[in-house]
């Protein structure tokens, strides 16, 4: 079993680390642990119903498909379950970077992955890669993925480090400042990483918290592209 240990911040941050205050560093209250204890828990693949369960998620608000075992009857019947819930529309973004700003009305007729992140987050730092290549793969067929960076701490609030963290992931697709947590709050979200999934009419289909389950996400993905 690996230990999940945080890494430093790199050293162009750790100015504005040491000038934020200690409630943004070390008050972080029982919801926030619980967030971080679960997310231990799905990077190291302990997964589903159990996990979603143990750190305030119903497993009925979970579509949960075995990646390994997912056919695509298995994936009709997850998509068929889920509640007819539509993507909130975008709150309180303070900038958007690649791109001019976006509405999820606007939007309609593609399939839209919303992803919660923030860039010092090692659990979001690993799924990067995947979100990435979605992106890269899929764009023309009518993906349109969107990054939602909501900050932990006071240095990931600053425009310019997320711009670092896009150049040194190769993002290019949008992503909208959440600072004030608004796009956040009207999402219901709890978690970093999250990400959602909606089909060409803006109804949510899927949606996963935490590393993993790659592959049930891109099946996920094919499907609702048609």
């Amino acid at each position: 079993m690996r230990i999940y240990c945080p890494p430093h911040p790199p050293l162009h941050l750790l100015k504005n680390l040491l000038s934020s205050s200690y409630t943004d560093i070390f008050n972080m209250n029982k919801t926030l642990l619980n967030r971080r204890k679960m997310l231990f828990y799905l990077g190291l693949g302990v997964t589903g119903a159990g996990a979603a369960t143990a750190y305030g998620l119903h497993p009925k608000d979970v579509i949960s498909v075995n990646p390994l075992s997912a056919s695509s009857a298995s994936m009709e019947s997850a998509l068929a379950a889920s509640p007819q819930k539509t993507l909130p529309e975008f709150q309180g973004i303070s900038q958007w970077l690649n791109a001019s700003p976006l509405t999820i009305s606007s939007l309609k007729g593609q399939v839209v992955l919303v992803q919660f992140w923030t860039f010092s987050c090692i659990n979001c730092q690993r799924t990067l890669p995947y979100i990435v290549r979605w992106h890269r793969q899929y764009a023309t067929q009518g993906l349109k993925v969107i990054g939602v960076h909501t900050p932990e701490f006071g240095y990931e609030r600053d425009a310019n480090n997320v711009r670092r963290a896009l150049q040194k992931n190769q993002i290019t697709y949008p992503v909208p400042l959440d600072n004030a947590f608004k796009t956040w709050s009207a999402y219901s979200n709890q978690y970093w990483p999250n990400l959602y999934l909606a089909d060409r009419q803006g109804i949510l289909r899927y949606s996963h918290s935490g590393e993993g389950a790659y592959d049930t996400t891109e099946q996920t993905i094919r499907r609702l592209l048609g």
